[in-house]
C-alpha cells in the first residue's frame, strides 16, 4: 500500500513538472548621453511576441539562399514606453536625472518581480560621443527576466 502511494505521488509531481513552461522577457533601458540634453531616454518593453524561427534561415554549402524575412514582419508596434530623463542638460551632466532614472527603473524592476518575473541577468553597453562632430551617444541596458508558466 505504501509503495502504491509513493508511486502515485511521484507520478503526480512528474505531471506537474512536465506541464511547466519557461517564459523569458527582455526589458531595455536606453539613456541618452548626447550633450546639451538633445537625446531621448526610455524604457522599452515589447508587448507583442515574435518567434525567431519565422525569421531564421540556415546557410549550407549546398544552399546559401539569403534570408528573405521582411523587416515589416519583424517590427513590433505594440510596446510599452516609459520616459526617462537624459544624462545631460544644457549645464552638463545632471546627477538628479540619473537618480530619477534609477528610481523609475527600480520601480519597473520591482513591478516585474511582483508579477512573478525573476531577474536573471543584466547587460549594458555604451556608444559614446566619438569627437567634436559626432554628437551621438547612448547607454543601453538589457534586463533579462524568466518566469515559470503553466500550460493550459
Amino acid at each position: 500500500m505504501k509503495n502504491l502511494l509513493i508511486i502515485t505521488i511521484v507520478c503526480l509531481f512528474s505531471f506537474f513538472e512536465t506541464s511547466a513552461q519557461v517564459e523569458y522577457k527582455v526589458i531595455t533601458s536606453v539613456e541618452s548621453i548626447v550633450p546639451n540634453g538633445l537625446g531621448r531616454s526610455r524604457i522599452i518593453s515589447a508587448e507583442a511576441e515574435r518567434n525567431y524561427e519565422d525569421f531564421t534561415s540556415e546557410q549550407t554549402e549546398e544552399d546559401n539562399t539569403r534570408n528573405k524575412s521582411k523587416r515589416k514582419d519583424i517590427r513590433v508596434k505594440d510596446f510599452e514606453e516609459t520616459k526617462l530623463l537624459n544624462f545631460y542638460n544644457l549645464g552638463g551632466i545632471r546627477f538628479q536625472n540619473i537618480a530619477a532614472n534609477d528610481a523609475v527603473i527600480s520601480s519597473k524592476l520591482s513591478a516585474m518581480a511582483n508579477d512573478g518575473w525573476e531577474l536573471l541577468f543584466v547587460t549594458s553597453a555604451v556608444e559614446s560621443d566619438s569627437g567634436k562632430d559626432d554628437g551621438q551617444g547612448i547607454f543601453i541596458t538589457r534586463y533579462v527576466f524568466k518566469k515559470q508558466a503553466t500550460q493550459d
